[in-house]
This record gives structure tokens, sequence and C-alpha cells, in this order.
């Protein structure tokens, strides 16, 4: 059996976590995520299985707007595009 990577053809995603809140004029910039507001503060990019190019893209979006980036976390399954907890 082979084994898959999540996010590298494997049927996983990435939840890329930010230090502050994405305002939401910018969620079509970051298209085909979800952009969850957590009440610490911070934000949750929730991303479906992307390539390495693809991820990369995503965090140079990050850079760009000049959020600190606390964390890029692969999940074992395909993210739901629904947020799980209360956008605020």
């Amino acid at each position: 059996m082979r084994k898959t990577t999540p996010g590298l053809g494997g049927s996983g995603g990435y939840e890329i976590r930010t230090q502050g809140h994405i305002d939401r004029r910018w969620s079509d910039w970051f298209e085909g995520v979800v952009l969850v507001h957590e009440p610490d503060g911070t934000t949750v990019i929730r991303c479906p299985a992307v390539d390495q190019a693809g991820l990369h893209g995503l965090l140079a979006k990050v850079r760009d707007l000049g959020l600190p980036l606390i964390s890029v976390t692969p999940t074992a399954t395909s993210i739901d595009p629904t947020p799980r907890s209360p956008e605020r």
C-alpha cells in the first residue's frame, strides 16, 4: 500500500494559523479556502489538499499581508469548507 502525504496528492489539507484577524475583504484573494476568526485573536485558514507550490502560494499571501505565521498543520482528512467555529 502506498503512503500519501496530506496536501501532496493525498486526501488531506492544511490549517494555517496566523496572528491577528484577516479582514473579510481578503477572502476572495484567498480563493478556495475558509477563513475562521478565532476568539483568541488568530485566524485559521483551512484549505483543501494542495501541492507544494499551492501551499507556498498561500504562505506568500499571508506574508504579503504582514501577518505573523503561527503554524502550518497538515490534516489527515479533507477539509470541510464549512467553519467549525463561529466566525466573528
